[in-house]
């Protein structure tokens, strides 16, 4: 496999790129500038925008397997920067693939893409898209899902993945984010408490993209689908983070608001912020209120059956490495 990865320098992107090195796959990494920890595992590297149509085309000559993981990511923002991004890049590198003769394309989506505001317990790929959406950035990575999955052709075979709350070491977002808000009081329960959720650890998640491209490449029983990835179990949302927390020596969470609340604030604080023309991100959103209050979990069991993927390493193991990464206790064995 000759392979580009779109977001290589980034958390996802870098593991997918590090993951087709270590297995022998001659690999490019694209993103906007250069990264020392891929020049050091000796992985190519390309500067380029995904808003550069000339320069991904020139990324993508001489490719057979594009991995397009790079995104405008957030709970909040403008429209148009999502759309520009997510939207506009996303087509930019379906051209780009086109125009090149590249065979395979995985595309790195969100579960958010079917969250309306409801709960999804255990639902599988055939869960619509909602009517409306709380936030631009599940809006336009829906529309770039559908944009790929149209695209699926005899000459450009498409998947997309659907991996949700994507943790372990290196994570430069979520879990530092987290336990930088505890430590400085700002950690409030959203909801009663009780919501389960599912995750999906790192390595896990890269070697779903890896098999997915391996399949697209030989029997095609996932071209044209999208599929949800994740640790096949959900977790109670506040209680894993509390241990996250606990373990890395951080305050737990022991203030807590209800989501009807939550919601209005977070309603109250984008208007302020539109108004105001504000860039930085609100302390609550509509969209993050619900994330953080309601339940979602999902059905992998497409992905285990049309690609072979499987969960190498458990929750628990993974949460041992996360601590360990972060100079925390791990567990006695």
């Amino acid at each position: 496999m000759k392979a580009l990865v779109t977001g290589g320098g980034g958390f996802v992107g870098g593991h997918i790129a590090r993951l087709l090195h270590q297995r022998g796959h001659e690999v490019t990494a694209l993103g906007r500038r250069r990264y020392a920890d891929l020049d050091k595992a000796g992985i190519a590297t390309v500067q380029a925008d995904i808003c550069d149509a000339a320069g991904i085309i020139k990324a993508c000559t001489g490719v057979d397997t594009v991995f397009h993981v790079a995104a405008h990511v957030g709970v909040w923002g403008r429209r148009r920067d999502f759309w520009a991004v997510n939207v506009e890049g996303t087509g930019n590198v379906l051209k780009a693939c086109k125009s090149s003769g590249v065979g395979q394309l995985v595309f790195t989506s969100s579960p958010s893409v079917v969250f309306g505001d409801e709960p999804l317990c255990g639902v599988d790929e055939s869960q619509p898209y909602p009517q409306r959406y709380l936030a631009p950035y599940p809006e336009t990575k829906a529309r770039a899902e559908q944009m790929v999955l149209e695209a699926n052709s005899p000459n450009l075979r498409t998947a997309a993945l659907r991996p949700h709350l994507i943790w372990g070491p290196g994570d430069p977002h979520l879990i530092p984010r987290i336990i930088e808000r505890a430590r400085m009081g700002k950690l409030v329960q959203v909801g009663q408490g009780k919501n389960l959720v599912d995750i999906a650890y790192i390595d896990n998640v890269a070697d779903a993209h890896v098999r997915a491209a391996e399949e697209l490449g030989e029997g095609c029983r996932c071209a044209g689908k999208a599929y949800f990835i994740s640790q096949g179990k959900p977790v109670n949302l506040w209680e894993w983070l509390n241990e996250v927390l606990e373990r890395a020596s951080a305050p737990t969470v022991q203030r807590s608001i209800s989501h009807r609340t939550a919601y209005r604030v977070g309603a109250v604080l984008e208007g302020l912020w539109k108004v105001l023309g504000l860039r930085s991100e609100p302390r609550m959103t509509r969209f993050l209120a619900s994330q953080l209050a309601k339940s979602h979990y999902f059905d992998i069991s497409a992905a285990q059956r049309d690609f072979g993927y499987r969960v190498s390493v458990s929750t628990e193991e993974g949460l041992e490495r996360l601590i360990a990464s972060l100079g925390g206790s791990t567990s006695e064995t």
